[in-house]
């Protein structure tokens, strides 16, 4: 691959990314011209067309579609050797992109983001709080964090946190009205405060754990949320049973300001892993941000 080939493919896969030819040129800091004359120039080169334009988007020709997926990950792993190689003799710098679903974020970034920040002034963090799963490599992020340690081909995962459970919770003025479920047929003459996911707009299903079967229950609803911070806040208030992660509530628990409901029913999730390609952590900028997430993994659990 010579200078211009590479050129050429970088602009390319930046004018996926960002959706249009003026976007990548605000991503790469270059004028528009240029990025649509280096299209053209690959166009023309591969005989081919790459996208189809309208007065409205651009879209990948099945061309395109294959240039971009036999191209993304060598063309990832040349940019991350040259910055590595570079990273030799700098102080950790540049942006580094992390994607966490809001509960991850409440729970596990806020109350540590900020130290990062000052350790490493010379790096731009990047947060993305989506719940939607997210293939980081293509949507252009070098780190994300979620259950489980199952990855695509190519990626590495590192454990976080211990496994946990989905806590189900009220507050004792709840219980002193309506009393405390002694087993999962009570939940039916109680009312939940439900969580929906902002990405797919879809409710959260709500499981129980029977000896390990896994036991689907519909409640009535007394409050739809979206927000893990909600989620508590309404429980604490009195609205309903509401249910998060354990952790997330566990102060609330010791201090009797919740009060756990059906514990042995809890539902069990794998622990937290940080997920990234194989070869990014070979930049500094990214490597400095995992170990950083690794050294504060053991108050996360």
């Amino acid at each position: 691959m010579n200078g211009a080939t590479y050129n050429q493919l970088t602009m390319f896969h930046t004018i996926v990314n960002e959706g249009s030819i003026t976007k990548a040129a605000r991503k790469l800091e270059i004028a528009p011209p240029s990025v649509s004359q280096a299209l053209k120039n690959l166009e023309e080169q591969l005989g081919l067309p790459l996208f189809s334009r309208t007065t409205r988007r651009m879209e990948l020709t099945e061309a395109g579609q294959l240039l971009f997926e036999r191209t993304r990950f060598s063309i990832s792993e040349l940019n991350i050797a040259l910055e590595s190689v570079s990273d030799l003799s700098k102080n950790p710098s540049g942006k580094v992109r992390i994607t966490v679903p809001r509960f991850i974020y409440q729970f596990l970034l806020k109350p540590i983001y900020a130290e990062f920040c000052q350790r490493y002034p010379n790096i731009q963090l990047e947060v993305s709080v989506s719940d939607a799963t997210i293939d980081i490599i293509a949507a252009g992020f070098d780190i994300g964090i979620r259950f489980g340690d199952k990855v695509e081909e190519g990626m590495i995962a590192r454990q976080l946190t211990q496994p946990m459970k989905e806590a189900l919770f009220a507050s004792p003025a709840y219980i002193e009205q309506f009393g405390l479920p002694t087993k999962p047929e009570d939940l039916k003459q109680h009312k939940l405060v439900q969580y929906r996911f902002i990405s797919s707009n879809q409710l959260a299903p709500l499981n129980l754990d029977d000896n390990g079967t896994t036991l689907p229950v519909d409640m009535p609803l007394s409050l739809v949320v979206n927000d893990t911070d909600l989620m508590v806040d309404a429980a604490l208030k009195g609205l309903g049973i509401g249910r998060i992660v354990e952790p997330m509530v566990a102060s609330h628990f010791s201090h009797n300001k919740l009060i756990p409901v059906l514990e042995d029913y809890w539902f069990p999730y794998s622990g937290l892993y940080v997920y990234f390609h194989k070869n990014s952590q070979k930049a500094k900028r990214v490597r400095v941000l995992i170990d950083f997430l690794l050294e504060k993994a053991e108050g996360f659990s």
